[in-house]
């Protein structure tokens, strides 16, 4: 039970940082927030025939449960790697292998509810997906890490 706990609070160290990356694209780069999660809710509440409401009231629950999708995303893949992971991978291994676990976690369940296709993109949206990965995948290293090896 404690490596899952230190998974889920090592998730949480790691999708503060990925959003933050994420922030500090848009507003560099001047570009709107992505529109993919809240249509991955909306194809995902239409796949499993869960009614969101009347328009305006499944608008505003697409609003909220899309970014709780990558919370769940981000807490859950380093959960995961707490329990099953390697337990003695030097952070830089572990970087790697966190970033391209929430990197599969958000971008598959994106391309088999066919919100996205990323065979599709360009080098620009690789990186707005890369990148923040990266940093999530550093900082949730770096904690779990911290909260396995306490003195």
């Amino acid at each position: 039970m404690r490596r899952i706990w230190s998974g889920l609070l090592a998730g949480a160290a790691g999708t503060s940082a990925l959003n933050m990356v994420t922030y500090l694209d848009m507003a560099g780069r001047a570009r709107p927030a992505s529109s993919t999660p809240e249509r991955s809710v909306g194809r995902l509440a239409e796949t499993l025939h869960v009614d969101l409401g009347d328009e305006q009231t499944a608008s505003n629950r697409r609003a909220g449960l899309g970014p709780l999708l990558g919370y769940a995303t981000g807490l859950g893949a380093a959960a995961l790697y707490a329990v099953a992971g390697p337990r003695r991978a030097p952070v830089w291994a572990a970087t790697g292998l966190l970033a391209a676990l929430a990197m599969a976690g958000s971008d598959a369940p994106m391309t088999l509810l066919k919100v996205s296709d990323p065979r599709q993109w360009s080098a620009a949206d690789w990186a707005s997906d890369i990148v923040p990965h990266l940093a999530y995948g550093l900082v949730a290293a770096a904690a779990l890490h911290r909260l396995q090896h306490r003195d």
